[in-house]
């Protein structure tokens, strides 16, 4: 991990820009916290410029709570190297979105399997580097989307002891039942009216989470329109379980 900038936030957040190997991120640690400091890994659906001010705000919520955050550019985003085959599947889904036509399971698959192959050992990557920085110790906990990205970690990254998963994104027939093998604490926000969403597959993949806890906080509203209650739910969910000695 080599870092490439700092700056140090208005309520004393320190943020620092890195590489790792090739891949941009983000890394927010707090002004003061515990040793060692728990981390959140912050998934989105790519373009880390994009995605800046809705990352650091979350970033920002977790530093208030003693967490560290941190994020990395998603395989075929931003600057990095595109993808042909994951190009070719998202034209197919815009066509077949703008024809009214179903989209069809080997267009989800050709999308998102081959970005959860790359991204997930990525996010280990990232997760061993961080874990290797003073100070930074963990415990780990996953927040945000792509959701097949954040269930294929729940099941293959032992570190991750909770997770904060964001519905609102196709999901590939193998990922619900790579579902089954979740079994870690879980918090699903849905949004009811997000109309990039298929709510039905979105409520039966928490049907499918193996997690003895899992929750799901469902609000009317459209994609981006998370009301503050939920965030404030999820960021008191990793109270609860990113903090020793916390109730779980």
């Amino acid at each position: 991990m080599h870092f490439t900038s700092e700056r140090h936030l208005d309520d004393g957040v320190v943020e620092r820009s890195f590489t790792l190997g090739e891949i941009p991120g983000i890394l927010w640690t707090p002004a003061s916290a515990p040793a060692p400091t728990p981390v959140i890994l912050l998934g989105h659906p790519g373009g880390l410029d994009t995605m800046y001010p809705r990352l650091v705000a979350r970033a920002r919520q977790s530093a208030a709570q003693g967490f560290a955050a941190a994020t990395v550019e998603l395989p075929g985003s931003g600057d990095r190297p595109r993808s042909a085959v994951t190009d070719e599947a998202r034209a197919d889904l815009r066509r077949a979105l703008a024809a009214g036509e179903p989209v069809t399971d080997d267009i989800v698959d050709r999308l998102v399997l081959p970005l959860v192959d790359q991204a997930v050992p990525e996010w280990q990557a990232t997760l061993d580097a961080l874990l290797a920085l003073p100070g930074i110790g963990g415990p780990v906990g996953y927040s945000g989307g792509v959701i097949s990205i954040g269930t294929r970690l729940a099941v293959a990254e032992p570190r991750v002891e909770a997770a904060v998963l964001f519905a609102g994104s196709f999901v590939p027939r193998a990922i619900y039942e790579e579902a089954r093998h979740v079994t870690i604490p879980l918090h699903v926000l849905l949004q009811w009216d997000d109309k990039g969403n298929d709510r039905q597959a979105a409520l039966d993949l928490f049907d499918a989470f193996g997690s003895r806890e899992k929750t799901l906080n469902a609000n009317m509203g459209g994609h981006t329109g998370v009301p503050q209650h939920a965030g404030d739910a999820a960021a008191a969910f990793f109270e609860r379980h990113l903090k020793r000695g916390g109730v779980s």
